[in-house]
């Protein structure tokens, strides 16, 4: 049984499932469903489309370098099989899972703190801006540290159009 990769989303295609296109150079595109094809069909570059493989590889959202993944390569080539290497891989296999889940899960965290941090930081800005709802405006005169300093707003000229003029 020949497992086929599809050309735009990278997902396995099973015997029997797809679409194939061959161009007139020759070259074959095999396509997991009718979605993939129609976005190969509007020349659609499927590192920006934001389902893909290619998207998620690109933007550091899937694991691409992990010497992990190299165990489960598919190959072709026949082996001899030695008990004691056998028992030896046959015992590494729990120890290569759980480093692969703590790097997965590692990963995971990395990309998670950037969201923390980031509404960490809009969570001081929206306190900044709305201080006089959590302490009460007679404090706020009383104690200097509190207050925020002032900030200057400048008008752009574009603005300064469109605004009827007050007589």
């Amino acid at each position: 049984m020949r497992l086929e990769k599809c050309w735009f989303c990278s997902s396995t295609i099973y015997p029997g499932h797809g679409i194939q296109f061959v161009r007139n150079d020759a070259k074959i595109f095999r396509f997991c469903r009718s979605k993939c094809h129609k976005n190969f069909k509007m020349k659609r570059n499927p590192r920006k489309v934001k389902w893909t493989k290619a998207y998620r590889r690109l933007h550091g959202k899937d694991m691409t370098q992990d010497s992990t993944f190299e165990f489960e390569r598919k190959r072709n080539r026949p082996q001899r099989y030695d008990r004691i290497n056998t028992e030896k891989v046959l015992q590494a296999i729990p120890k290569i899972s759980k480093v692969k889940a703590t790097r997965e899960k590692d990963h995971i965290t990395r990309r998670l703190t950037v969201g923390k941090v980031n509404r960490r930081k809009e969570d001081r800005r929206e306190l900044e801006q709305s201080i006089s709802l959590v302490k009460a405006p007679s404090v706020l005169k009383e104690d200097a540290t509190l207050t925020l300093p002032k900030q200057k707003v400048t008008v752009s000229y574009a603005q300064t159009e469109n605004t009827p003029m007050e007589e």
